[in-house]
């Protein structure tokens, strides 16, 4: 049986996350039909067989940092044996580095960012100060790239940075650049500290299309993730299984190279 790693789940608590969801669909005008809790990530995850998935959320201020770290340790700390967390930071807080230091005495793995929500460039020395803690820390980095709207997190952006720190392992989020995945792919495939998700992607690209951008980055640098609570898990796997892949270019997406930058036995 495939075992398969949902590798980019936002989570929130029950009494905020109707709230949180709304703000995604007005921040994307997309339509959404999950709730974005733990319990319904993990009925959305069992449609499809999902056996671990990697949670996190995004401070949009400073002052949200320690109160979704906790949220998101203490989700982990119950759910442990199906969890993996990655902490947030924000680049205008007093006190990055204890911020990190309190993440990972959480349990927490990693470091999410979404330069877009948090409003700084990946190529500035906001950015930059965070990379040396994170760097400094040997986590891996997951950063939400990518929006035609914005520059934040576009390409040229990104590029630099994992320039800076070619130790950091980092996730580009949506193949390394939302909306603009084949831009994106021209200008970071192939840089070797580099991973991408599939996330929020599968659904506007054709099938030869999505095949190509993998190709370009290798299957061994890819992974499976539903951006849940944008997309179901069903519709991700349906999406997913059409594309012409070999079964060990699956098994890598689907588990093996998440497994290894999480640590996973």
């Amino acid at each position: 049986m495939q075992k398969i790693i949902n590798s980019h789940c936002h989570i929130y608590p029950e009494k905020i996350a109707s709230k949180a969801v709304c703000g995604i669909k007005d921040f994307y005008d997309l339509d959404m039909s999950l709730n974005g809790t733990v319990s319904g990530l993990i009925e959305d995850g069992k449609k499809v067989g999902v056996t671990h998935y990697l949670v996190h959320s995004v401070a949009t201020t400073p002052k949200q940092v320690k109160s979704i770290n906790e949220f998101i340790g203490e989700s982990v700390k119950a759910n442990s044996d199906i969890f993996t967390g990655f902490g947030t930071l924000h680049p205008d807080s007093e006190d990055i580095q204890g911020d990190f230091d309190h993440l990972i005495e959480l349990g927490l793995k990693g470091v999410k960012l979404h330069p877009d929500f948090q409003q700084f460039a990946m190529n500035g020395e906001r950015a930059f100060k965070m990379g040396e803690i994170i760097n400094e820390g040997n986590v891996p980095l997951m950063v939400h790239c990518g929006d035609f709207r914005y520059s934040y997190s576009n390409p040229e952006h990104i590029k630099p940075f994992l320039e800076k720190f070619p130790d950091i392992t980092f996730i580009g989020a949506h193949f390394a650049g939302w909306s603009i995945w084949n831009e994106a792919t021209e200008q970071l495939a192939g840089i070797p500290n580099l991973y991408v998700d599939l996330s929020s992607s599968l659904y506007d690209l054709t099938s030869e299309n999505a095949l190509e951008l993998i190709h370009a980055y290798g299957a061994d640098k890819v992974l499976w993730g539903t951006d849940y609570p944008m997309w179901e898990s069903k519709s991700e796997m349906e999406y997913f299984n059409k594309l012409d892949l070999t079964k060990k270019e699956r098994s890598q997406i689907l588990y093996e190279n998440a497994a290894k930058i999480l640590g996973l036995k």
